[in-house]
């Protein structure tokens, strides 16, 4: 008992209060997490998982001698392991997995020769892997994974002469593979991916025949696989062997591991024909062969294709970046129609796509980029209705695009530049709800650009048109690509003027818009592209002074050459630097810095001044002076005023006339959203031309009054947190006609709220909310941000807050969709907080029973958003009724039956930022993103029970959401494509188990 005190009196925090039992009033027998023998009732086992305790672990336990299991999983313990651990003889399973341990691995801890499983594994170990863990004759797994560990691997590892899974993966190990491995006959998991190992795979290792899965990814092996590799491994079901060195031929005795289910080769030095027969291999689902020299030009290096159609479980197939040579086989329309990706980019294929492509309805990704096919885009390919990543890129495909095409309703991008292709842009394009990224450039395209494609408010990426033979007007519904980041429509027929309306895509960083007829000004809406950082208006008709306006966005890169422009060159911003922008071929411009070496601009002020024309002059500058000064006394005084600690709210005094007139007159065009008690308009605030957002109460409607304006200023004069709404000014004053009036302006979101991400409104008039899916790994960020705010409410305000209104609707993204908690309006602290402003759906059980608003209120409609989040249905669908609600729905259903389709495996998404990418099956393994899925859903649960102190508390939830990220992507290395495409290519060394029961139950093969 006095032992186990001890270790108690080493925990700093126990949220869940796990250690209030820990009394001298209840026998220590009894006290939660320990377990006694009935005879001797001595301490067995000591069981303390996923409790977010922090602390150190007692020197004490060594005092449990008779302690056969300590496990500590899924904490926050750190510190070194006490020496004292070499006393528990009798210590048969020792896991501290997913802590925060550090300094070296004990040398002692071999004195625990009972030990079957140490599992050290997401810690910070340091230093080398003891030579002594050899002596543990009796353990079975050994799992120091994802640790700082370095130095070479122990040739005494091979004396584990009952080890079956060996995990040393993701960390800083270098040297070669010790041969001594090849001892272990029971060995059936081997994972060493991820470090720094070098030289040859020891021959013996590959007779291992118990070998199951073997991963050495990302390492520095090299050498060739023993041509009689699938006869000595019969039992192997997961080879990864990507990104090393190894050369020579793929083994032909591949064709006898009939149990291969992943086998992943990317980015070696593998040479030779195929020779494989896949015919065999009847449960392969993952085949990648990818960024090889493999192939050799000829018609019949795809022969193999054949026998791939006997696979009648394979998903992903990618076969990109190779020497693949001859044309696409007749038997691709035999492939498996479980396939979902199909990646041939990067070869040496020709001919025409064979129509059984069409048979192949689940795919999701299609690439046959950077080939030599030709002929017409098979109009079969709109059967393939599932697509949503079509490259097509850098062929010889001519002829039009074919109509069938529309059917892929769920594209988010479509590569078909370096083409042949003619003929319009087919209008149907403004149907793809869902596109983000659309290049045709460099084909023979004619015609105008539709409405309908510049319109198509969900492109975020790029939008490339450049060198085909468009003509006619730019559309003034330019304005509505309000997310686009890269627009380039340069070396056309395009004729008339900039529209104005340009200025309203705010996210545009590259505009380029050379080589085509335009005429006139340079529109001064272009200056409103505050975050532009390239324009390229070269070698057009335009005309006209240069705008001032341009030096005071963030433009890098500038090309105004071969215009007709004159006057005076600006010389600030851009123009500061002669090698950032080009003015050639505009003979009328003067001034400038001296580096362009432009002429001096004509003095146009009279020679023959009077006496009265410089008093004249005189004047405006002395009323300058005058009001500068008067202008620096008032905030001389502002600043006075705050030293002395008198509250404001404002950075600047608005007015109504200030806010009327930024917000159109507080058009319904600008209007974003409602709320019960208020309306939010966009607009541009003057001075500074800033884009906001202002939230007018509404004091009509009943319960909205001046102290719920009141409550919310006071949120947010003591809120301060990069996941929280900035907050710029209040207003409160009378309109024009004497009503109150009273405003709060925020930060504008230009990415609009999570509901309209996750719900996008259908129809006609509903262009502003088709925007793009979202993908896993974004909507897991999100969700991270919104419990990143919720956390610094509740635990880390002076008071803490209750939101008492988490919902889609009240949490808006920014330019790089991360995510704000916005509407405090109905945020009350803690003593004042009401459960009657909570939303329907959202609102925790207890509400219902006139319980008070509270953090555990605000965990229950954050467990709702977090499985609305992931499964795509609201908590008011119709669907829940009868006692069924989206908690019960979630605990109980299937995955595949409750996660949002687009989340599936099958869905597919590439992006150029690392924290857009999807998990997609060709880019990670399937099995792990299901895992990770259920995980979400598991914390989405756990905080929407019914009972309030059972919930989660909300710093736990981070760290839960950090952590299923960081083994999302950290056990994943990511590397880019010849074809540009982000990719995560999958280590077998983690998994995490699909377990209702314990949400945060995450182990090893």
């Amino acid at each position: 008992m006095q032992a186990l005190l001890a270790i108690k009196e080493g925990i700093t925090q126990d949220p869940y209060g796990i250690f209030t039992s820990w009394n001298s009033s209840v026998h220590f027998c009894s006290w939660e997490g320990v377990t006694c023998s009935h005879l001797h009732q001595r301490v067995t086992k000591l069981h303390l998982t996923s409790l977010d305790l922090v602390g150190t672990l007692s020197p004490y336990i060594g005092n449990l001698t008779f302690l056969t299991g300590l496990n500590l999983e899924f904490n926050n313990f750190h510190g070194k392991i006490p020496p004292q651990v070499d006393g528990l003889f009798w210590l048969q399973h020792l896991s501290l997995t997913n802590n925060s341990f550090s300094g070296e691995i004990p040398i002692n801890i071999s004195r625990c020769s009972n030990l079957v499983i140490l599992g050290f594994g997401w810690n910070q170990f340091s230093g080398k892997i003891p030579l002594e863990l050899g002596s543990l004759q009796k353990l079975e797994r050994l799992q120091v994974h994802d640790n700082n560990l370095k130095g070479p691997i122990p040739e005494t590892l091979g004396n584990l002469s009952a080890i079956k899974s060996l995990s040393l993966s993701v960390n800083n190990l270098e040297g070669t593979i010790p041969s001594s491995l090849s001892q272990l006959k029971t060995l059936n998991f081997l994972g060493l991916d991820i470090n720094k190992l070098s030289g040859l795979v020891p021959a013996a290792i590959f007779n291992l025949s118990s070998l199951e899965i073997f991963t050495v990814t990302y390492n520095q092996l090299y050498g060739t696989l023993p041509s009689d590799f699938g006869l000595s491994l019969p039992r192997l079901k997961v080879l990864k062997i990507g990104h090393n060195w190894f050369t020579g031929p793929l083994p032909k005795s591949l064709s006898n591991a009939s149990n291969l289910v992943e086998l992943d080769a990317y980015g070696n030095n593998f040479t030779g024909k195929v020779s494989i027969d896949f015919g065999g291999l009847s449960d392969l689902w993952w085949l990648i062969l990818a960024s090889n020299s493999i192939g050799t030009g000829e018609v019949d290096d795809l022969s193999f294709f054949n026998s791939l159609s006997r696979c009648r479980n394979l998903k992903v197939l990618d076969l990109s970046d190779c020497k693949f040579g001859g044309v696409l086989p007749e038997s691709i329309a035999n492939l498996s129609t479980t396939l979902l990706s199909l990646r041939l980019g990067g070869n040496q294929l020709f001919g025409s796509v064979h129509s059984g492509i069409g048979n192949l309805v689940n795919l999701t990704v299609l690439q046959l980029q950077k080939n030599n096919f030709s002929g017409s885009i098979p109009e079969v390919v709109g059967n393939l209705r599932r697509l949503q990543l079509v490259d097509l890129s850098e062929n010889k495909f001519s002829g039009s695009i074919p109509s069938s095409m529309f059917n892929m309703t769920r594209l988010y991008s479509l590569h078909l530049e370096k083409n042949e292709l003619t003929g319009n842009i087919p209008l149907s394009f403004g149907d793809f709800r869902y596109l983000q990224d659309l290049d045709l450039s460099q084909n023979h395209l004619s015609g105008t650009i539709p409405d309908e494609v510049m319109s198509l408010s969900s492109l975020t990426n790029s939008l490339n048109l450049a060198d085909n033979q468009l003509s006619g007007p730019l559309s003034v519904e330019i304005g509505a690509l309000n997310n686009l980041r890269r627009l380039d429509i340069s070396n056309n027929m395009l004729s008339g003027k900039i529209p104005s309306s340009i200025g309203r895509c705010v996210t545009l960083e590259s505009l380029l818009l050379a080589g085509n007829f335009f005429e006139g000004i340079i529109s001064s809406s272009i200056s409103s592209l505050k975050g532009l950082e390239e324009l390229d208006l070269s070698r057009n008709k335009l005309s006209g002074q240069i705008p001032i306006s341009l030096q005071l966005i963030s433009l890098k890169k500038l090309n105004l050459s071969f215009n007709q422009f004159e006057g005076q060159l600006p010389t600030e911003g851009v123009f500061r630097n002669a090698t950032a922008i080009s003015i050639s071929g505009n003979k009328k411009l003067c001034g400038g810095i001296p580096e362009l070496e432009l002429p001096i601009c004509p003095n146009t002020e009279p020679k023959g001044r009077d006496k009265s024309s410089s008093i004249k002059l005189m004047i405006p500058l002395l009323s300058g002076l005058v009001a500068l000064v008067l202008i620096m006394s008032l905030v001389m005084i502002f600043l006075s005023r705050k030293t002395k600690g008198e509250p404001s709210l404002t950075s600047s005094p608005v007015t109504y006339e200030s806010l009327y007139r930024a917000t159109n007159g507080f058009s319904s065009a600008n209007l974003i959203g409602n709320g019960s008690f208020s309306y939010v308009y966009k607009g541009v605030l003057d001075p500074c031309e800033s884009m906001v957002a202002v939230k007018v109460i509404n004091i009509d409607q009943q319960g909205a009054t001046s102290k719920s304006f009141m409550d919310e200023c006071e949120a947010l004069r003591n809120i301060r947190h990069q996941n929280l709404v900035k907050f710029y000014n209040a207003c409160s004053t009378s309109d024009f006609e004497g009503n109150p009036f009273i405003a709060l302006v925020y930060e504008y979101m230009p990415n609009g709220s999570l509901e309209s991400w996750l719900h996008p409104v259908r129809g006609a008039d509903a262009s502003a909310n088709e925007v793009r899916i979202l993908g896993l790994v974004e909507r897991l960020n999100i969700s991270i941000d919104v419990a990143c705010a919720l956390e610094y409410l509740h635990h880390h305000c002076h008071n803490p807050i209750v939101y008492c209104d988490l919902k889609p609707d009240n949490i808006l993204l920014d330019n790089d969709m991360t995510a704000h908690v916005a509407d405090f309006g109905l945020a009350m602290f803690c003593s004042e907080a009401m459960s009657k402003y909570s939303s329907l759906g959202y609102a925790a059980p207890e509400y219902s029973m006139g319980g008070n608003a509270s953090a555990f209120g605000d965990v229950y409609s954050y467990g709702i958003l977090l499985l609305e989040m992931f499964t795509g249905k609201r908590p008011t669908d119709s669907m829940f009724e009868n006692g069924l609600t989206l908690h019960s729905f979630a605990k109980t259903a299937l995955l595949d039956e409750i996660v949002d389709p687009m989340l599936l495996p099958r869905s597919s998404r590439e992006t150029q930022e690392e924290e857009g990418v999807l998990i997609n099956p060709d880019d990670s393994s399937i099995k792990q993103a299901q895992e990770c899925l259920i995980s979400i859903l598991q914390i989405g649960v756990a905080c929407s029970v019914e009972s309030p102190r059972e919930r989660m508390d909300i710093a736990d939830v981070v760290k839960e959401l950090q952590l299923i990220r960081d083994i999302l992507l950290a056990s994943h290395a990511i590397h880019t494509s010849t074809s540009g495409s982000l990719r995560f290519e999958g280590s077998s060394s983690r998994s995490i188990t699909s377990n209702w029961q314990n949400f945060t139950s995450f182990r090893l093969p």
